[in-house]
């Protein structure tokens, strides 16, 4: 058995014990369950191609489909396959919705827009700042990327969680997490273009 693998089952073993105390009647036991495994569901959700606000939505759907279905599942330690495979589904779900979506379906809101909107100067200063930023991001290691992409969205990244997510050992997550962030202040330094 490799290390990913006793991480991955160390994560499914702990994610069964909170769900059995939850299904058992501990309510709390549920916030505990979300903050040990929404980092690895949010990188699964992103990697279907979900933008950050649809996946915001896709994490709880996903969440409120467990607490609706938790009858249903009759081994606890399977709560992490079941909350993997429900997350992959719904982002698939949800990429497949935009795809449908037509541009004529957002005339009727632009005369619903507030007075209070940014600048369209700000508007593209930030845009610009923000795709130069992530041309950069998209340069480094497919690694470099995962491991930045999970542990930019998460408050307070669970090692364990990433390190089962990534098939990497938890002991390399915070080096390579620091020469993945050097490697990307070395580009940006170097782009004459990043003024932020």
């Amino acid at each position: 058995m490799t290390r990913s693998d006793s991480v991955q089952e160390s994560l499914a073993a702990r994610a069964g014990v909170l769900f059995g105390a939850f299904q058992a009647g501990d309510e709390a036991k549920m916030a505990d369950l979300v903050a040990l495994l929404t980092p690895i569901l949010w990188h699964t959700v992103r990697a279907q191609n979900v933008d950050q606000a649809a996946a915001e939505d896709v994490l709880q759907t996903t969440w409120l489909a467990l607490v609706r279905g938790a009858a249903s599942i009759a081994d606890p330690k399977a709560v992490l396959q079941w909350l993997l495979v429900t997350a992959k589904r719904e982002a698939w779900r949800v990429v497949k919705a935009e795809r449908r979506v037509q541009p004529q379906d957002f005339e009727d809101d632009a005369d619903e827009l507030g007075a209070i909107e940014p600048s369209p100067e700000s508007e593209v200063l930030g845009a610009a700042g923000n795709a130069r930023l992530w041309d950069h991001v998209g340069q480094l290691s497919d690694r470099c990327r995962e491991l930045l992409r999970v542990i930019a969205f998460a408050d307070r990244p669970d090692y364990a969680a990433i390190a089962a997510a990534l098939g990497m050992p938890i002991g390399s997550i915070g080096p390579t997490r620091g020469r993945c962030l050097a490697k990307l202040r070395a580009q940006l330094a170097a782009d004459p273009q990043w003024e932020f």
